[in-house]
């Protein structure tokens, strides 16, 4: 499954100077549940198939710099990429043109913000534990702009009509109100499909950010184009990253 690295390019009204891309499954050189565009080291795979993805993956997508690869712990740190040597976070953000912020997935939520004027850019992992503990808003209070200049986009996670799961997860965005009652389908005694989209939408509004694009794509759903980890939980990572030019 070699050749060349395939993308996405967010569908949003962003300034010109932004640039952003979500990486799909196909045109690297890993093999396995991992093939073959597999982006993470911490899954299992050959360190030097990943490495060659990635090159490959900075070649396709002209980046101007090594992307700033996270240690992703579903928690609520968003890290300054101009400023922070640190790694271990779940929100990533820059103000300096040829920083790329990016963010792994293989089912939960990436997504991508800027603002109106292209003076910062950020990228956070919304897993469920993450998006109910707040990592949208804390990226968007991280970004030091007024939401209502910010604009989101949605990029590749499990669709609605995959995501089932528990009382944990229902319970941790149980706040009595109509709207995030309405993300939750019942499908049997203590069972939901978890609609993840709506549920970022309804955040970001709340957080003030009321421009929020993309949304569609479901990667258990589509396996040609992307890794599932509920679907092979032995599989590899696509990526979403954002950068100024």
């Amino acid at each position: 499954m070699g050749g060349d690295p395939r993308w996405i390019t967010p569908d949003w009204p962003a300034p010109a100077r932004v640039r952003a891309a979500s990486s799909l499954r196909a045109g690297g050189v890993s093999s396995g549940g991992y093939a073959s565009l597999n982006l993470a080291t911490h899954v299992g795979d050959d360190p030097l198939a990943v490495r060659e993805n990635r090159d490959r993956l900075a070649r396709a997508l002209h980046l101007p710099s090594e992307p700033g690869w996270m240690n992703q712990t579903h928690g609520l740190r968003v890290i300054d990429l101009d400023a922070d040597p640190g790694r271990d976070g779940d929100a990533a953000l820059s103000r300096r043109p040829g920083t790329v912020a990016v963010v792994m997935t293989a089912d939960c939520l990436p997504v991508l913000f800027c603002n109106d004027t292209a003076s910062v850019v950020a990228a956070a992992h919304a897993g469920w534990r993450g998006l109910a503990g707040g990592i949208l808003e804390q990226a968007v209070q991280g970004m030091a702009v007024p939401a209502e200049s910010v604009m989101a986009w949605l990029g590749p996670a499990i669709g609605p009509q995959r995501f089932e799961v528990g009382e944990e997860v229902r319970a941790a965005f149980d706040d009595g109100l109509p709207e995030t009652e309405q993300a939750f389908v019942a499908v049997r005694p203590g069972h939901w499909l978890c609609d993840l989209y709506r549920l970022a939408r309804l955040r970001l509004r709340r957080a003030g950010v009321e421009r929020v694009y993309g949304g569609g794509r479901c990667t258990f759903s589509e396996d040609g184009d992307f890794f599932s980890y509920r679907r092979e939980p032995r599989c590899g990572r696509q990526a979403s990253l954002i950068w100024l030019d």
